[in-house]
């Protein structure tokens, strides 16, 4: 397989992963990001704990999530625990921030 088919086809899953996120983004209410990954859900709980040693970490658990991940062959997931020390980002997704573009669209 050379470079350009390689691209080409990591080209044509990210297209297919963002057409899904697009069929999928109104069935969810928050968008959850972490260091990794970048999530869909209904149901998110955050706990901040902190470390033996003082460090601060994020204790994240969803249920039934979607996954950006087009490496995954399946990407909605019954439960998901990120545990991090880094960022973690949840936002609770207004209905008008969910309508997408029209393909074709020129504006």
């Amino acid at each position: 397989m050379s470079a350009e088919d390689l691209e080409k086809y990591e080209t044509e899953m990210e297209l297919q992963l963002y057409r899904e996120y697009r069929d999928v983004v109104g069935l969810f209410t928050y968008v959850v990001e972490t260091e990794r990954r970048f999530y869909l859900t209904n149901s998110v709980d955050l706990d901040v704990k902190t470390a033996g040693n003082g460090d601060v970490f994020f204790d994240v658990k969803m249920q039934d999530a979607w996954v950006w991940d087009m490496y995954r062959p399946a990407r909605f997931v019954k439960n998901v625990r990120v545990v991090t020390f880094k960022d973690v980002n949840v936002e609770e997704l207004a209905k008008a921030d969910l309508e997408m573009p029209k393909e074709g669209f020129s504006g």
